[in-house]
């Protein structure tokens, strides 16, 4: 299959050997990203794991995006590492929130949890997955925190209540108010304030003289 030392030729190998199941690649900011049915997900892992020409023997990660104005919001990506090669490579498929994803638990065991984690934060389901629940949050817990749409306030958290000893479950409730940052000054203990007009100077010279 000749030389397989670059990104470039990683990518055209792969979408080569896999024309039926993967659509395309590209190579940016120095890293390779092919993308795929979301169907075939379970064939492409087994052959990039198992092929002597690729040897991708370690699932590092799998995680979500959300798109919320496309037919198919979320992209499910898989971060593989081929040691033969000391190459990465992205696979990267869409779905939704109905049509599961094949479970890719069979292929490499720790995907166990990190299907449960998209799973929990995006509510990407899993078909075939041996125990697909929560991970992250609370049994409780109503959502998927990681959807853009997902609101910061209106759902219920659990604590655990000294008072009563048990958890109680209670509206959400920010710790703190949303911040704007001062990137020009420090955001906390600043003895000044730095005023627009101000901010293209000198901030040491300007301190100097107030005090």
């Amino acid at each position: 299959m000749g030389n397989l030392d670059t990104l470039n030729d990683m990518g055209q190998a792969i979408v080569g050997a896999l024309e039926n199941e993967t659509n395309d690649y590209e190579v940016t900011f120095g890293q390779l990203t092919v993308t795929a049915r979301a169907d075939k997900i379970v064939t492409i892992l087994t052959f990039l794991r198992d092929e002597g020409n690729f040897k991708f023997v370690q699932l590092t990660d799998i995680c979500g995006v959300d798109y919320p104005e496309r037919t198919l919001r979320f992209d499910v990506v898989y971060h593989l590492l081929s040691l033969k090669h000391n190459i990465r490579v992205r696979i990267k498929v869409q779905a939704d929130d109905e049509v599961p994803v094949p479970s890719v638990v069979g292929v490499y065991p720790c995907a166990n949890w990190y299907e449960r984690e998209v799973w929990d934060m995006y509510g990407v389901m899993f078909d075939g997955h041996p125990d697909l629940r929560r991970l992250l949050t609370d049994y409780g817990f109503q959502g998927h925190p990681q959807r853009k749409d997902f609101p910061l306030s209106g759902y219920v958290e659990l604590r655990y209540s000294e008072e009563e000893r048990r958890g109680v479950y209670e509206p959400v409730q920010l710790q703190q108010e949303f911040r704007n940052f001062d990137f020009m000054s420090p955001w906390e203990g600043a003895g000044y304030i730095l005023h627009p007009e101000e901010k293209t100077g000198d901030e040491a010279e300007h301190k100097g003289q107030e005090s």
